[in-house]
């Protein structure tokens, strides 16, 4: 079993880099998404650059009514920084890939410790993985909707792609971790 699970998670890792390239390197994916250009970016840089000096998220809020309330038709703006700048981007890289590897594993890994009864269908197997799925996008992908974050139809979508993503891999996975046949005795 232990080289079942190390083969099904390399090659849920190939398939998971091979997906997230195609979605996000080829039709640009996240870029389109959760990557838009500022108009008059340098102005607004120059901005941030002097005002927020600590690594975090920010919300930029209207002025106060004067009533001592926000206003409920105004923007409220989520502006964040990690510390870094682009010299960090291949530690991005090798996270990613780290994750990419380590993710799959863990996954199959789990799979193999479930019950001799649940892995022998191959619909449990592959549902394993899109419950997975389903989770990380309730408690990660729609956590990101919100004032200041993203907008309910790009969190929706996010949620979406992590399903997908993962019922993917799940079907790669479940392909397989065949269970071994058994075969009866002779009478």
């Amino acid at each position: 079993m232990v080289k079942k699970v190390f083969v099904s998670g390399l090659v849920g890792a190939v398939v998971l880099l091979v997906w997230t390239f195609v979605l996000n390197g080829i039709f640009g994916f996240n870029a389109r998404l959760s990557m838009k250009q500022v108009p008059d970016e340098r102005e607004v840089y120059n901005v941030l650059r002097a005002t927020i000096t600590e690594p975090g998220r920010y919300l930029c809020n209207p002025a106060l009514t004067s009533d001592g309330r926000f206003p409920g038709n105004e923007p409220v703006f989520g502006i964040q920084y990690s510390g870094f700048g682009h010299e960090a981007a291949g530690l991005g890289v090798i996270s990613g890939l780290l994750q990419f590897l380590v993710v799959p594993l863990i996954g199959a890994w789990m799979l193999s410790i479930t019950s001799e009864q649940f892995r022998s269908r191959f619909l449990n197997r592959a549902l394993f993985f899109a419950v997975i799925g389903f989770l990380l996008a309730v408690t990660g992908d729609l956590n990101s909707f919100g004032i200041g974050a993203s907008p309910l139809t790009v969190a929706l979508i996010f949620a979406a792609r992590t399903i997908v993503t993962w019922t993917i891999l799940g079907l790669v996975i479940a392909a397989l971790m065949r269970p071994v046949r058994q075969t009866r005795p002779a009478r």
